[in-house]
């Protein structure tokens, strides 16, 4: 039986020209091991998404996908989630609860299990994995590597009949990397769950496998058994293999006629074999250089000890570190030792309570402008980097205290964008770039201004091997001008081929320091693969070069690196750079001013019916309220309304259900109205709630207006005071949100400050105070005459004009900021499409 056949699947995001994934097939059989892999923003976590319909992201998909025989769309929430499990690559986005043993039942509660089988699931799940010592643990207090393993016994508590996991060991130190993808391989064959995984970690993760299935620019390259996709992978001189296994690339460079080694355990018994038909040279791979002290250090730590809390455990333990000018200083060590941590002192983020941090011989909290030219900083979360709209907007932000020109600023975002390979993602927003993507957004914005200093906290993360290379050669480079840089990383080839110097932290301190050859040639666990592999034969070898050179192999040509050639003209380049910015600005502008075109300005059916049970039914049950219940069955006429407004609401949604995200939102939004509300409640008519009606009307379509209107009204007077004015407002408040939405959406509004404040000022004096000034009256008079009307409407001048100023003084200031942020919801997610 099949898990998955996937047909014809093609898929392009919103606002892209170029397919995401262009014409996918393949099949994977239940109880398959298969392995997803390609380089950053092939299309491989777009394609894992698209199999988990809760987490598939919107846009045009063509193609058909089939799980076990079934179109995947005909498939209930609950069964999806139940038979499809997801692991993310982040373990902190998927922890939702504080303990250990709520965790691993959250999701059982949700699908409604019984309270003994959750026991028993959960007893499962704690034996299976080894969770018993920390299993009444919060979650705080877990490493990276207890954090995915509670994420995937949690899921694997569901008893689901697939598993996707998504670059899950992207954030986790060697060893826990290690033990992740052993237990995953125990639950494929144990359990005979299929496992479908994308990894850039291929070392651990092709002996595991299957199958192989390789991406590039959304295509599928190649598909078949590890060793046959490394031997397509060879043959075409695919940048991705060098990215496979370290025993696979030797037997590739060598000439020889043995099966071709995965594992460590099989390149050894390889290497004694061709031992025997060939010389071994291990003359010719470079001794150890003894570790070296720089004449001129820049970044020094003496004795530092540091806790996050007055009565926490000791986090860094009397460090002393010492990081010369031009050099790259490495530290690697388990998750949790203190690496981070130890980075974030010298960025002066932290301040040790014992001990002293120095930048060039200065001590660091006495050095000014320390962040402008002296230090630059690349966190662990790339997405911390990121403020604008736009990744060129983010980048052009590093420049706005220098003094150059506009051109000028323009080609140093170019330059640096090409060199990070992103300058096709210049209009994306940062947070809809892959993991790798980001990473390379992110190092391009920290290397825009020129620093002394850089600090990187796992760079490496999400790379695919070419832009290793490049990285490596901008390192490099760097280091030439006589910058310095210090680096957490889990990357030990990387390290090992690229530092100068490594470091081993362990429990606060650093353990052992050394070149990388010294460093790594006395390791067992952290070392890497290639030393592993020839440390029988060839005990100084360290990486994959120095086993083929040892055997008289070919080295593999590396990828070509665009650092430092061809460099456009530099006045070519900011004329061009000059003119994608004005480009940019009037898109920009012209995105704030939308409104939508001619063609959809007739009304719809759908809005016909809104007008007629907004209009006609709404007013009707108040008038029946009013006449007929005399003011006393408030309750009952204000949930009247309610459903009134939900109907036209519903009537959006007539070929589906409305969807989680939809609903989340549109109670958010509520929320805020009702908090602002009541927040300026000792403020009389200074409230903020029309201004967030017309935003909810404006960006999601007047029935979702008037939805927000109503049931702002009805929740917020019970904390103000429920009575018969409580149908009036909710009518009120919920027409203005639906005038709003109308007018937007044939062109007679739009999306400026000055536009929606004029709108509002006028929507809260004319309608809200035209309709609740003579509602104050048809509430409590028997007899109604003019003169009262007229009375009410001059008594309530002064009230309208302050709340008519108040909503647009708040749409004046919220507007900007939260259509940009709804919008990009509204388009990333399809919301109310």
């Amino acid at each position: 039986m099949e898990s998955f056949k996937i047909q014809n699947l093609s898929f392009t995001y919103p606002n892209r020209e170029n397919q995401t994934l262009n014409n996918i097939n393949f099949t994977v059989k239940q109880g398959e091991f298969v392995t997803l892999c390609g380089k950053s923003g092939c299309g491989k976590t777009t394609l894992l998404k698209l199999l988990k319909p809760s987490l598939a992201p919107f846009g045009a998909t063509e193609g058909t996908i089939l799980f076990e025989n079934r179109l995947l769309s005909s498939y209930k929430a609950k069964e999806q989630a139940a038979l499809i499990g997801f692991v993310m690559q982040s373990p902190d986005n998927q922890i939702v609860t504080d303990k250990v043993w709520h965790e691993l039942a959250f999701g059982l509660e949700n699908l409604g299990v019984s309270t003994p089988e959750i026991r028993t699931r959960v007893s499962e799940m704690v034996s299976f994995f080894g969770i018993e010592s920390w299993f009444h643990k919060k979650v705080t207090e877990l490493s990276g590597g207890q954090k995915q393993m509670l994420n995937l016994a949690s899921v694997m508590a569901l008893h689901p009949s697939v598993l996707l996991l998504d670059e899950p060991t992207s954030q986790l130190d060697p060893i826990a990397a290690q033990e992740f993808l052993q237990t995953l391989g125990k639950i494929n064959r144990e359990l005979g769950t299929t496992v479908i995984l994308t990894e850039h970690r291929l070392e651990e993760a092709f002996p595991l496998s299957d199958r192989v299935i390789v991406m590039d620019n959304g295509e599928i390259i190649a598909d078949d058994t590890p060793r046959r996709v490394g031997e397509i992978l060879h043959r075409e001189n695919h940048e991705m293999y060098l990215a496979l296994p370290a025993p696979m690339r030797v037997h590739g460079a060598v000439d020889n006629t043995l099966s071709c080694p995965m594992t460590v355990r099989e390149g050894r018994i390889w290497l004694e074999n061709i031992s025997k038909q060939i010389t071994l040279h291990p003359e010719l791979i470079p001794e150890a250089q003894p570790q070296r002290e720089s004449l001129h250090t820049v970044v020094e730590i003496k004795d530092a000890w540091f806790r996050y809390e007055k009565n926490a455990p000791d986090v860094i333990k009397g460090l002393n570190l010492s990081v010369g000018k031009g050099e790259l200083f490495a530290i690697v060590g388990g998750n949790g030792t203190g690496k981070t941590t130890a980075l974030s002192l010298i960025a002066g983020l932290q301040k040790p309570y014992r001990g002293a941090v120095f930048i060039k011989g200065k001590s660091l909290f006495k050095t000014k402008d320390l962040h402008r030219g002296i230090l630059g900083v690349l966190p662990q979360n790339p997405q911390s980097v990121f403020a604008k709209k736009t990744v060129y907007l983010d980048l052009l932000e590093m420049l706005d205290e220098s003094e150059l020109s506009k051109a000028e600023k323009a080609a140093r975002v170019q330059e640096a964008a090409a060199l990070c390979r992103i300058d096709d993602l210049l209009d994306s927003h940062p947070y809809d770039l892959s993991g790798g993507e980001q990473q390379r957004a992110a190092l391009a914005k920290v290397l825009l201004n020129t620093q002394e200093i850089l600090l990187l906290d796992e760079p490496t993360k999400g790379m695919d091997v070419q832009f290793k290379t490049e990285f490596a050669d901008i390192l490099k480079n760097l280091k030439a001008k006589g910058v310095t840089v210090v680096m957490v990383s889990h990357d030990i080839e990387f390290c090992a081929e690229y530092a100068d110097r490594c470091a081993m932290f362990f429990d606060g301190n650093i353990a052992s320091v050394g070149s990388p050859r010294e460093f790594f040639a006395g390791k067992s666990f952290y070392t890497t693969a290639a030393n592993r592999m020839a440390r029988t034969r060839l005990l100084n070898a360290v990486l994959v070069e120095d086993i083929i050179t040892a055997c008289g192999g070919a080295l593999p040509q590396k990828p070509s690196s665009k650092v430092g050639t061809n460099k456009p003209h530099k006045e070519g380049m900011e004329k061009t750079a000059a003119k994608e910015l004005t480009a940019l600005r009037k898109k920009e502008r012209g995105t704030e001013m939308a409104c939508q075109p001619k063609k959809a300005r007739k009304l719809s059916k759908r809005a016909l019916i809104s007008v007629a049970l907004i209009l006609l039914a709404m007013p009707l049950t108040i008038y029946v309220g009013v006449r007929f219940l005399e003011n006393r069955k408030y309750y009952f006429i204000s949930l009247l309304i309610l459903l009134e407004a939900i109907i036209p609401f519903c009537v959006m949604f007539e070929s589906r259900k409305p969807r989680a995200r939809e609903l989340v939102t549109l109670s958010v939004l509520c929320a805020l109205a009702v908090a602002g509300r009541t927040a300026f409640f000792m403020l009389p008519q200074f409230k903020p709630v029309v201004a967030l009606v017309i935003i909810a009307g404006v960006c999601f379509g007047g029935e979702t207006g008037f939805l927000v209107g109503a049931v702002t009204g009805f929740a917020s007077n019970f904390f103000l005071g429920q009575g018969p004015w409580t149908p009036w407002q909710m009518f009120t408040f919920g027409i203005i949100g639906f005038i709003a939405g109308i007018l937007f959406k044939h062109g007679f509004l739009r999306k400026t400050k000055t536009s929606l404040s004029i709108f509002g000022f006028l929507a809260t004096f004319l309608l809200y105070g035209g309709i609740m000034n003579p509602a104050s009256v048809i509430m409590w008079q028997n007899t109604i005459t003019h003169n009262m009307i007229l009375s009410a409407y001059l008594a309530g001048v002064s009230f309208d004009i302050v709340h008519a100023l108040s909503t647009a003084f708040f749409l004046w200031i919220l507007s900007a900021p939260m259509l940009e942020k709804l919008e990009r919801v509204r388009v990333k997610y399809g919301l109310y499409a």
